[in-house]
């Protein structure tokens, strides 16, 4: 059996066109119409779509995954800030120290994220979004790393990263404490797998420990199969016809 691929990552958006024009600024991507959202394009192989999907459900807690954002000198970094201040992000204090060197932003539907300075040896040599930094146990770290196929690529003190063996994003989970589920998630995976195999590859995820979503979790429910990991985060597995090498296929 083929091991899906991790197709997009999608958003909940109360304007997805608005949010991936500015997520296309920040990361020259190119971004186009998806029926009644928006994609920002993967730019290579290595790196994932976003997809941005209409929602009325407004954001009332901080997002469990976030976009760590690289940086090539100091004055890269300062321009990246600039860049996404000039588009419509504002400052973000989350109590981090002064010490601390990342700048901690939020997008203009208040999603968090950080520009990470380009001295930070964990994410040298991956993308532009250095990380998809999340808060998770390591059960789903190891869940994710056999659900995707991807190699853990750290594994210390309850903290795990995976990452795609041809490089890129890392996905990262922080271990305890872990923040409460407060409603769906306004990030989630979607997974794709040749439509022939779609039942079972759902068979398979759940014997890793995913469980079947409510009906009717998220919008996503009318065209793929909705899952949630060990933590609870729902994520969708949809057929993709012909399946392709990569993220790319995603684009289709």
């Amino acid at each position: 059996m083929t091991v899906p691929q991790l197709a997009a990552l999608c958003f909940d958006a109360r304007d997805p066109a608005a949010l991936g024009v500015f997520w296309s600024a920040v990361l020259d991507r190119d971004v186009s119409a998806d029926g009644d959202g928006a994609l920002l394009e993967a730019m290579s192989d290595a790196e994932f779509p976003v997809r941005f999907r209409p929602s009325v459900e407004p954001k009332t807690t901080p997002n469990r995954y976030h976009f760590d954002l690289t940086s090539a000198s100091p004055e890269d970094q300062a321009a990246l800030v600039e860049r996404a201040l000039a588009h419509g992000a504002q400052h973000l204090d989350v109590g981090q120290r002064p010490e601390e060197r990342h700048v901690v932003l939020a997008d203009p539907e208040g999603n968090e994220f950080c520009v990470v300075p380009s001295d930070n040896r964990f994410l040298a040599g991956t993308a532009a979004i250095g990380a998809l930094s999340g808060d998770g146990t390591q059960r789903v770290g190891y869940f994710w790393a056999e659900a995707l196929g991807w190699p853990l690529v750290w594994d210390e003190n309850e903290e795990t990263a995976i990452q795609s063996p041809e490089g890129g994003t890392k996905i990262t989970w922080g271990g305890p404490p872990v923040r409460p589920k407060a409603g769906v998630s306004r990030l989630r995976f979607e997974l794709g797998t040749r439509p022939e195999e779609l039942a079972g590859t759902v068979e398979r995820l759940v014997a890793l420990g995913a469980s079947p979503a409510p009906e009717g979790t998220t919008r996503d429910s009318d065209a793929a199969v909705v899952l949630t990991d060990p933590d609870g985060n729902e994520f969708t597995v949809r057929a993709l016809e012909p399946l392709e090498s990569g993220p790319r296929a995603a684009e289709r």
